[in-house]
């Protein structure tokens, strides 16, 4: 079995290849092809935590493994590690290990870039980041590679974070970008809008052009919202999975509890795969937590083509 670093499964997983095999096995799991039961969740000492995700789709079976122990910021390790096994459904024979990090970084990017091709009224941008780090960085390559767009506006909690992403915007992807103090300043031109942050509260206000598409990345525990109630009670919302979201989607969950969304008014990707638009007119919020299916559509990309 071979074994995948961080930069080799960057590599097997260019971002608009990578958004058709998404695309793929969404299909399949809505036709029973393709399936993936709950993550189970163990308990490590010191509050971490042992996260196992299996998904198979008849030819390819994988498992996503991944360990959080909060503790090791203090000893100078990973606070989240993780990788993909991979092997031959049939037989059982390994094909692979990818590392958990880069495979994660590129399938959520891949699979927004997926919901804004289908979704986004205005997909050529200009293109507002809200958090530099790598989440951040991935949704950029994934939007500018996927989508050409050429300008964008990054905000991050540090004007450093956001200067040196807008850097490497203008550097390496050859785009216009420029730091800004908040999103304020930028939804007045921006119609693609990726928040990429693990806030506890709204990083965006409650009203948005209608004709802006938002990808709510970032927030993954029912504890921590990025999107305001308001916004999502005024917006077509879409999710990667209503199972997924349900549990962990807290700018969904909040705004629920608030009396402002009811989940019957979500769509699921595949929904809008098989031709289900939103109506013109209201902002379009598409909401993903991650699932292994994705996991096996980055799998099934690098080892399978």
């Amino acid at each position: 079995m071979r074994v995948f670093g961080a930069k080799e499964t960057a590599d097997l997983l260019p971002y608009g290849p990578l958004a058709e095999s998404i695309r793929a096995v969404a299909l399949a799991a809505r036709e029973g092809r393709a399936k993936a039961p709950p993550r189970v969740r163990v308990p490590l000492p010191g509050g971490g935590a042992l996260l196992i995700m299996p998904a198979s789709d008849g030819e390819l079976a994988i498992t996503k493994l991944v360990t959080v122990h909060p503790g090791n910021a203090a000893r100078g390790m990973p606070t989240v590690q993780g990788e993909v096994v991979a092997l031959e459904a049939a037989t059982g024979r390994r094909l692979g290990l990818l590392e958990g990090g880069a495979l994660t970084a590129r399938r959520t990017a891949a699979l927004s870039l997926l919901a804004a091709r289908e979704l986004a009224p205005r997909p050529e941008g200009p293109l507002l980041i809200v958090g530099a780090g790598t989440q951040g960085r991935s949704h950029l390559e994934a939007f500018r590679e996927g989508l050409g767009v050429r300008r964008a506006f990054i905000v991050s909690r540090t004007r450093q974070s956001a200067r040196g992403l807008a850097e490497h915007a203008q550097s390496s992807l050859g785009m216009e970008a420029r730091a800004v103090r908040s999103p304020e300043e930028a939804l007045g031109e921006a119609r693609l809008v990726v928040t990429a942050t693990t806030s506890r509260e709204p990083v965006l206000p409650g009203a948005l052009h209608p004709e802006t598409f938002v990808a709510a990345v970032g927030a993954y525990t029912p504890e921590m919202a990025e999107l305001p109630p308001a916004l999502v009670a005024g917006s077509s919302v879409f999710v990667d999975t209503l199972e997924g979201a349900r549990e962990e989607a807290g700018d969904l969950l909040r705004a629920a509890g608030e009396g402002r969304f009811r989940w019957e008014e979500a769509g699921e990707l595949a929904d809008a795969l098989r031709g289900n638009r939103p109506p013109p007119g209201r902002p379009v919020v598409f909401k993903s937590v991650g699932h292994a299916l994705w996991d096996l559509a980055a799998a099934r990309r690098a080892l399978l083509r």
